[in-house]
């Protein structure tokens, strides 16, 4: 088990994160979206949209307990969000996986019991209006899955 542990960074997280150890089993999760898909480019760093859903796929495979599932994947969404604002990125890979997030956001989130939906459909509310100042299609796409997903859980 020590051999395991040590071997990587991945393996520490896969395992606090299923044995419940550390106070935030979510931090180093969010540490490797936020490196993928925010990097720090005035470093040199890259922007690797399949090693940021990779980080949410691990944490699927070690715990995936809905509400982290919602939280890493709107966090993933809040960070895009913020590279996009701060500097002109054209990558259509990029927009179009970040609509793909927001999407799959509403449908965790939609899955969750009714009384913890409201502080996660806050979030991405507000995400979808900051995607205005991003252009491309965001805006229209989030408004798109926004008002498929409201217009469901009404007729739930």
């Amino acid at each position: 088990m020590q051999d395991l542990y040590s071997a990587s960074k991945d393996n520490q997280a896969f395992l606090h994160a299923r044995l419940g150890l550390g106070l935030d089993q979510l931090q180093p999760f969010k540490a490797s979206i936020s490196r993928w898909i925010s990097p720090d480019l005035m470093k040199g760093q890259s922007v690797s949209v399949s090693k940021a859903k990779k980080a949410i796929t691990d944490y699927k495979k070690a715990i995936g307990r809905p509400d982290g599932m919602a939280e890493l994947s709107i966090f993933y969404c809040e960070e895009a969000i913020g590279l996009l604002e701060s500097c002109s990125l054209e990558d259509e890979i990029y927009f179009t996986a970040l609509i793909r997030m927001y999407g799959r956001s509403l449908e965790i989130v939609s899955d969750l019991p009714t009384l913890e939906r409201s502080t996660y459909l806050d979030r991405l509310d507000k995400l979808r209006s900051r995607g205005r100042s991003v252009g491309w299609v965001v805006e229209e796409e989030f408004d798109r899955l926004w008002y498929d997903a409201v217009d469901e859980q009404k007729g739930e």
